[in-house]
């Protein structure tokens, strides 16, 4: 397991935008991919973007959103400062949630992560959207 820390939620009126951050204190943060989750209270949680390593033989730095943020949202990766971020766009009141960063240590690719297989998460950030 390795610690995440995500910052940058907050509130937002419907139609704006916040970007997410979430640093890792992993020293193979480039290995392995890593995706954002979120959960709303009494909803299943899921996995909305991930983004494989940037191996250019394996991962490639390749995207997955699921549909519900597709085109409105972009996960994009720093490895140099072992920092994820979530850019969301077009916010609606359906994505108020509870973000979280997630990552399996072993994965380079995002194969079992969206289907819930991680081992490291962080503590998540809290995004509301409302007028």
């Amino acid at each position: 397991q390795v610690d995440l820390v995500e910052s940058g939620g907050g509130l937002s009126q419907p139609g704006g935008s916040l970007r997410l951050s979430c640093v890792s204190t992993d020293g193979r943060f480039d290995y392995h991919a890593m995706a954002w989750y979120r959960e709303v209270p009494g909803k299943e949680g899921e996995v909305i973007a991930c983004i494989n390593n940037n191996d250019p033989d394996r991962g490639r730095g390749r995207t997955f959103y699921t549909d519900s943020v597709k085109g409105r949202f972009t996960i994009s990766r720093d490895d140099a400062k072992k920092t994820v971020y979530l850019q969301m766009d077009g916010l609606t009141v359906e994505d108020t949630a509870v973000y979280s960063c997630v990552t399996h240590t072993s994965a380079p690719l995002c194969d079992g992560i969206v289907q819930g297989e991680f081992d490291s998460w962080g503590q998540g950030t809290q995004v509301t959207v409302s007028s």
